[in-house]
């Protein structure tokens, strides 16, 4: 059964999507050449602790499980470099100039969670490398505003599917999308791409988090041997962008933001 929020929980929500707003916009302050992943997401995990809330990332093992061990994630944000979609593991590597630098966030304010990504270019980059970042944060946004009561979850996969066919790219077709709340990952799951399904139909009160994933080949991916990090089979570059949502009778309403 798909949960559904009350306006109290969706404020709740809004507490930690705000701090994930302020992390990503920490980190782009942050980010240019010669700075490392690790840095960064030391930045980001002293800020999600200093506001009073836990990084939904670190000892995650999936599945909703957290622990210990070399199978949980060892940090707060996952943080992408060009060919990588999603999950890289912040580490030592230095940020270059014209390099796509993916950064996903997620923290969690009394037991409720928010989850944003974007793609950030840093310095200047090939014109099929920005253009691909803009279409895809253009689909996150289409996406979004196809999450209205009444409508079904195909709506919003036809919205993001619509915006990579126009232009040629890849979509990554084994991550989704996914509700959110006590959880990082709950029912349902928001394929970027028709199913032939028309989905579950929206109601006012659903909490979602619409993530686009594209490519400039064809989007299949592989997991590395980390166990975390994916990357295109191709070697192209790829874009990732990411809000938590609410869906309200006055429309669909983004938590992960600064007011």
């Amino acid at each position: 059964m798909i949960s559904r929020k009350s306006r109290r929980e969706i404020d709740q929500m809004r507490r930690a999507g705000r701090i994930v707003a302020e992390v990503l916009a920490l980190i782009e302050s942050e980010l240019r050449s010669g700075v490392t992943a690790a840095h960064l997401d030391q930045l980001a995990e002293r800020h999600i602790r200093e506001s009073g809330a836990t990084p939904s990332f670190k000892g995650y093992l999936g599945g909703g499980r957290y622990g210990t061990g070399p199978a949980a994630f060892p940090a707060s944000t996952c943080i992408s470099f060009d060919a990588e979609v999603v999950h890289g593991i912040p580490d030592g590597r230095v940020v270059h100039e014209g390099q796509l630098v993916s950064v996903d966030v997620g923290a969690i304010v009394d037991g409720w969670h928010g989850d944003a990504a974007r793609t950030f270019i840093v310095g200047k980059a090939a014109p099929a490398a920005r253009e691909l970042v803009e279409a895809t944060q253009m689909a996150m946004m289409a996406g979004i505003a196809a999450a209205v009561p009444g409508a079904r979850l195909a709506d919003i996969s036809g919205a993001v599917e619509d915006v990579a066919v126009a232009r040629g790219y890849g979509i990554v077709r084994q991550f989704v999308g996914h509700g959110i709340g006590t959880e990082m990952h709950q029912d349902p799951q928001i394929p970027n791409y028709r199913t032939g399904s028309r989905g579950v139909e929206l109601q006012s009160g659903m909490c979602l988090a619409i993530e686009p994933m594209f490519t400039l080949g064809d989007g299949d991916v592989h997991v590395l041997p980390d166990g975390w990090t994916v990357v295109t089979s191709d070697g192209s570059l790829s874009a990732h962008f990411e809000h938590t949502i609410a869906v309200t009778d006055d429309g669909p309403q983004i938590l992960t933001t600064i007011p």
